[in-house]
């Protein structure tokens, strides 16, 4: 049974359980190793994968749909972008804002489809940078848009998710640590009466988390808000929630605002990979918050 159980986030539905923990494991003991430990065997962590959920039914492995901006579809796929790139621009003065780009604004974008292509357009311009990339950088940026709203909004892939991750944790289970949309399905499936009966987790630790999100996520959680506070989850007894200052995917950085003061807020530096669970694993910061949930107590 798992001491620590690892939740992913976007972009893993080409991957399995076993690849993913091939990858991930290694990186989540180097971390608390850097800590100072103490360090879990390998069998003592487990993995929670649900990316098959998002996988297109009937196509070969390796297939990636050529998103380009037309597939960004919704209103919560357009909002979502455009948070990301208001976002990228205040933290990066080289990234032209939607001000900028002459997006005329909120009624602007609704005015046509045309104008409203060209707002997308420009959006993933000034995410992606390189012009020369935006093929491959496209996909990836619409794909991980459509993974996050298609969790909040399609309740059978949400009920899912929430089952795989319940299907790791057991009284064993110490910590569990989730990235990105992994951190939306940790919260709910730690809040679910139904699920968490004989939980004890001693620490969440979220990493690049997009839950502080108001609009687009946090009132959208199950259970939802109260008075603009969140529930705390029952089993859970602390929470670390980590995320690099130029994080445009998390957006809102601190969530103790939102969700009580028994949140830890932890700012790490990941480089140029910002939101990558590799560099966020390996921080010294998240071994010590794994770390500080498997000591005895």
């Amino acid at each position: 049974m798992s001491k620590v159980v690892f939740v992913h986030g976007v972009g893993k539905q080409y991957l399995s359980e076993d690849s993913l923990a091939r990858d991930v494991i290694p990186e989540l003991l180097g971390g608390v190793r850097l800590a100072g430990g103490p360090v879990p065997a390998y069998e003592e962590v487990g993995v929670a994968f649900y990316g098959d959920l998002f996988r297109p039914h009937g196509t070969r492995a390796g297939y990636e749909p050529a998103y380009d901006e037309g597939d960004v579809e919704t209103d919560e796929e357009f909002a979502l972008l455009m948070e990301w790139w208001a976002e990228a621009a205040r933290i990066d003065p080289a990234v032209p804002g939607p001000d900028q780009a002459g997006t005329r604004g909120p009624a602007g974008w609704a005015a046509s489809r045309t104008l409203r292509l060209n707002v997308v357009r420009a959006a993933l311009d000034a995410l992606t940078g390189a012009r020369y990339l935006r093929g491959i950088l496209d996909r990836a940026l619409i794909g991980s848009l459509k993974q996050l709203v298609g969790y909040l909004t399609d309740a059978t892939v949400r009920c899912a998710a929430r089952g795989r991750l319940a299907a790791r944790i057991t009284p064993a289970t110490k910590v569990v640590v989730a990235h990105s949309l992994g951190s939306v399905v940790a919260y709910e499936t730690l809040c679910d009466p139904a699920l968490n009966g004989d939980w004890d987790v001693r620490m969440l630790v979220t990493l690049g988390s997009p839950l502080g999100m108001r609009a687009l996520v946090l009132d959208r959680l199950d259970p939802a808000p109260q008075d603009g506070r969140a529930a705390w989850p029952k089993p859970l007894r602390s929470w670390t929630n980590i995320a690099d200052a130029t994080d445009v995917v998390s957006v809102v950085r601190d969530l103790s605002p939102a969700f009580g003061d028994m949140v830890t807020d932890v700012p790490v530096h990941n480089g140029s990979h910002m939101h990558d669970v590799t560099r966020y694993l390996t921080a010294v910061e998240t071994g010590q918050a794994i770390a500080a949930g498997l000591l005895p107590r």
